[in-house]
C-alpha cells in the first residue's frame, strides 16, 4: 500500500503546476559530445585518441531503462548480465565483474559482495551519459580496469535558484522505481539532495528444480526474489573564487532481498533469513584551475559495504572468534548476523597541463586502503590490504592529424610489491575516418575475499564449498586493438578488433577435497545425498578473449535515427587440475560467442505543446557457455517504449512514459539453478510520470565572476 500511495501522491502534484513545458533541445542536434574517460582529459567523441563508446542522455530517455543492467545491456552489445541476490554478475567482453571499472563522474564505486557489484547503487534517472572504455586501462586507472571502464557522468544541477525534480515509474510485479531531487544554489553555495526507491514482488519463471539429487515440480523459489533498497545523497559545492571550487558529499543505502521462507519443497530445508545491505560513503574534494587549461585537483573518500543475514525464523548457527569456530549460537526473528563489512579508504591527486609543442601531460598520485571483516568467513576474522601507485600520461601530435599517446603506472602493493603498467596508442584522422590503434598493459592485485574468504552454495545435486587462496599471484594482461571509424553528423560506423591476454587470471577452479583447510566448516551440506566439490580461487596458467566489435547509427531523417552493435566473442583458457594433476583447458563462465542490440528512434514535435517519442529496439544472445552446471541459452527480445513531453511554461516540465518490454513473452523455463541464459520474467508493461520546478536561470562563468565581485566589492 505504501507504494502505491507514494505512486498516487507523484500523480497528484502535476495540480500544484498551472503549466508544462517541454525541456528545450538544441537547435542543432549534431554537436560533438565530449569525453573524457579513455585519456582522463576532454576531448570531443570524434577526436578523441582511444575508442570511446558513448550512451547519450537522449539514447537512455528514448530506451527507458529501469536500471543500469537494462540500459548497459540493452544500448551495447558487449555486456551481459545475470540479476542475483549477490549483485549484477556484469561481464564485458568475456571478462567478469572483478576486471571492470565502473566510475562515478570518474570516482571508483565500492559495492562488491562475493566480487559483484550491485549497481542498483547507481540511480539511472541521474545519469547524463555514459562512456565505456574497452580493454586494459590501468595505466591511468589502476587495478581492476582490465576488461574495461564504465564511467557514469551524472547531470549537473547548475541553476541559481531552486530545482525540484520527481519521476515515479510502476510497472508489473509491483515494480516501483521512485527518483526525487533538490536544488538550491545561491551566489558560491550549491547543494542537490537525492532520493532513489526501488521495488520489485520479484518473479517465477518455472516451478521445476533440481536438488536433493532430484527434480522437484513445485518448486517455491523464485527466478528473482522481492526486494526493496533505497538511497539518499547529498552534494554540497562551494566555490571559493572563478576557477576553484571545493565539494563534499555523502550516500547511505540500504537493501534488503526477501526469500521463501518454505523452502523448495516439504522434503528440504527452508531459508530462515533475508539478506540485508549497507552501504555508506562520504568524500571530499576540490578542484583548481591554475589558468584557462590547466588545474589540479585532490579527492579522498571511505565508502562501506556491508551484508547481514536478517533472520525471520529461530535459527542455530555456528559462532566464531577471530575466524574460529567456538560455539553454536540461537538467533531470532529480527536479529542480524553480520557476513561481510568491507571498507575502502581512497585519496587521489591529479594535475592536467597543456605543455607547448601540442603535449598534454595527465600525472597524478594514488592510495587506496581496504579493509575487510567478516568474522564467519575469513580465518582470522579481518583482513586488509594497501596499494599505492603514482602515474604519468602524455597526449603528443606532432601533426594536425596525428595524435600518440603514451602513458606509465607504478604500482606497490602491500602483499605483491612493485609493478609497472605502461600503455600507448596512436589515431590517424583522415577526414571523417579514424583508425585507432593501441596496446597496454593491465595489472590487478587478488582483492581480500579472493585471498581469504571462503562460503558454501548448493547448486542441484550439489554443495560447493568456495575457498580462498593465500598464495595467489597477482593478474597481469596484454591488450591490443585496432578500430576503424568513420563519423559524420548523421552516420556514425565503428569497427574495432582485440585481443585482450591475461597471465596468472584468478578464477574458481575445482580442486581436491585434500585441499580443504584442516577445521573449516564447509556448512550445509543438505541430507548427504549430494556431493561437496571444494573450489579455490587459481591463478589459470594463462587466459585469452579475442572479437569483434561493430557499433552503427544512422539519423535517416530529423526524426528517424537507426543503429545497432554487434559483439563476436571467444575465449580460450588453461588451467591446472590438481585432482588430475595436469593441465586442462576452460571455459571463461557466462562466455557467448555472438550478442546484438538494434533499434529505431522516431521523435516528433507534433505542437509546441506536444513531443512524441517512440523507440522499438531488440537485444539477443547465442548459447552462454559454462564449465560447470550446463549452458544458457540463446535469447531474442523486443523492447517498445513511447515517451509524450506536455504542455509549455517557463519553469516547469512534464512527461509520461508507457512501455512494453519482452513482447513475444521469452520465458526461459530451464529448472532452477540451470536458467543460465536470461532471467527475463516475460512481457512485462510499465508506466512513468516526471514532473521538474525549474525557477532560476542557467549558471556561467561570468555569473559567479561577477558574484564574486560584488563580495569583494
Amino acid at each position: 500500500m505504501k507504494y502505491k500511495f507514494i505512486f498516487a501522491l507523484s500523480l497528484a502534484s502535476i495540480s500544484l503546476c498551472a503549466n508544462a513545458q517541454v525541456e528545450k533541445t538544441s537547435k542543432h542536434q549534431n554537436l560533438q559530445e565530449v569525453v573524457v574517460t579513455g585519456t582522463g582529459t576532454q576531448h570531443h567523441l570524434k577526436d578523441a585518441p582511444v575508442q570511446t563508446e558513448v550512451i547519450s542522455r537522449k539514447m537512455i530517455e528514448s530506451y527507458g531503462g529501469k536500471s543500469l543492467q537494462e540500459i548497459l545491456g540493452g544500448l551495447t552489445a558487449s555486456f551481459a548480465f545475470n540479476e542475483g541476490d549477490m549483485g549484477s554478475q556484469t561481464q564485458l567482453n568475456g571478462l567478469g565483474n572483478n576486471y571492470i571499472l565502473i566510475l562515478v563522474d570518474g570516482k571508483r564505486i565500492h559495492g562488491d559482495v562475493g566480487g559483484e557489484n550491485d549497481l542498483g547503487l547507481i540511480d539511472p534517472h541521474n545519469i547524463d551519459r555514459i562512456e565505456i572504455v574497452k580493454g586494459a586501462q590501468s595505466a591511468l586507472y589502476g587495478s581492476d580496469a582490465i576488461a574495461g571502464v564504465i564511467n557514469i557522468i551524472t547531470k549537473k544541477h547548475d541553476t541559481e535558484g531552486f530545482l525540484l525534480e520527481n519521476t515515479t515509474r510502476y510497472g508489473s510485479y509491483n515494480d516501483l522505481r521512485q527518483h526525487n531531487g533538490i536544488g538550491v544554489r545561491f551566489g558560491k553555495l550549491q547543494s542537490y539532495t537525492s532520493f532513489q526507491l526501488q521495488h520489485s514482488d520479484g518473479w517465477q519463471n518455472t516451478t521445476n528444480e533440481f536438488a536433493e539429487a532430484q527434480m522437484f515440480t513445485d518448486s517455491r523459489n523464485k527466478t528473482t526474489n522481492e526486494f526493496t533498497n533505497w538511497q539518499i545523497g547529498e552534494r554540497l559545492t562551494y566555490s571559493i573564487k572563478e576557477g576553484f571550487d571545493i565539494y563534499a558529499s555523502g550516500t547511505y543505502y540500504e537493501k534488503r532481498i526477501s526469500r521463501p521462507t518454505n523452502g523448495r519443497h516439504a522434503s528440504c530445508d527452508v531459508y530462515t533469513y533475508d539478506l540485508q545491505y549497507r552501504n555508506a560513503s562520504a568524500a571530499v574534494g576540490g578542484k583548481m584551475m591554475l589558468n584557462k587549461k590547466d588545474y589540479i585537483s585532490l579527492d579522498a573518500s571511505w565508502n562501506k559495504h556491508a551484508y547481514y543475514y536478517l533472520y525471520t525464523d529461530t535459527t542455530l548457527e555456528d559462532g566464531y572468534y577471530r575466524g574460529q569456530l567456538t560455539h553454536y549460537c540461537p538467533y531470532f526473528p529480527g536479529q542480524e548476523n553480520l557476513q561481510s563489512d568491507q571498507q575502502r579508504y581512497m585519496a587521489t591527486l591529479q594535475g592536467v597541463f597543456y605543455l607547448p609543442k601540442a603535449n598534454t601531460l595527465n600525472v597524478g598520485a594514488e592510495y587506496r586502503y581496504d579493509y575487510l571483516k567478516a568474522p564467519m568467513r575469513v580465518n582470522e576474522g579481518t583482513a586488509n590490504d594497501w596499494t599505492a601507485a603514482v602515474y604519468a600520461q602524455d597526449e603528443w601530435n606532432p601533426l594536425k592529424n596525428l595524435n600518440i599517446t603514451g602513458g606509465f603506472r607504478i604500482i606497490d602493493n602491500a602483499a605483491f610489491g612493485l609493478h609497472f603498467t605502461p600503455k600507448l596508442s596512436a589515431m590517424l584522422s583522415l577526414g571523417d575516418f579514424r583508425l585507432r590503434g593501441g596496446w597496454s598493459k593491465g595489472f590487478k592485485s587478488p582483492t581480500t575475499k579472493e585471498l581469504s574468504y571462503h562460503y558454501t552454495k548448493q547448486m542441484g545435486a550439489n554443495t560447493y564449498y568456495y575457498m580462498g587462496n593465500k598464495n595467489l599471484e597477482a593478474q597481469t594482461s596484454n591488450y591490443w586493438s585496432a578500430s576503424a571509424e568513420y563519423r559524420t553528423d548523421d552516420i556514425a560506423i565503428s569497427v574495432t578488433g582485440y585481443i585482450n591476454k591475461l597471465e596468472d587470471m584468478i578464477t574458481l577452479v575445482n580442486v581436491s577435497v585434500n585441499e580443504i583447510p584442516v577445521g573449516a566448516t564447509t556448512g550445509y551440506q543438505g541430507d548427504g545425498s549430494g556431493n561437496i566439490i571444494p573450489r579455490m580461487y587459481k591463478n589459470a596458467e594463462d587466459a585469452k578473449t579475442y572479437g569483434v566489435d561493430v557499433n552503427a547509427s544512422w539519423k535517416i531523417t530529423k526524426d528517424l535515427t537507426v543503429g545497432g552493435n554487434y559483439s563476436y566473442l571467444d575465449t580460450k583458457a588453461t588451467v591446472y587440475n590438481s585432482a588430475k594433476s595436469r593441465f586442462q583447458n576452460a571455459i571463461i563462465d557466462g562466455m557467448a560467442h555472438n550478442k546484438w542490440n538494434a533499434f529505431a528512434n522516431y521523435g516528433h514535435r507534433f505542437s509546441p505543446c506536444y513531443n512524441l517519442g517512440i523507440n522499438l529496439s531488440t537485444r539477443g544472445s547465442s548459447k552462454r557457455y559454462y564449465e560447470n552446471d550446463g549452458n544458457g541459452k540463446g535469447f531474442q527480445i523486443w523492447r517498445l517504449n513511447t515517451t509524450h513531453d506536455l504542455g509549455k511554461s517557463k519553469t516547469t516540465s512534464y512527461r509520461l512514459e508507457f512501455g512494453v518490454d519482452n513482447i513475444f513473452n521469452y520465458i526461459d523455463t530451464t529448472p532452477r539453478p540451470y536458467h543460465l541464459g536470461t532471467t527475463t520474467a516475460g512481457t512485462t508493461i510499465y508506466a512513468s510520470f516526471t514532473v521538474k520546478f525549474n525557477k532560476g536561470k542557467k549558471i556561467t562563468s561570468k555569473t559567479i565572476s561577477k558574484q564574486q565581485n560584488n563580495d569583494e566589492d
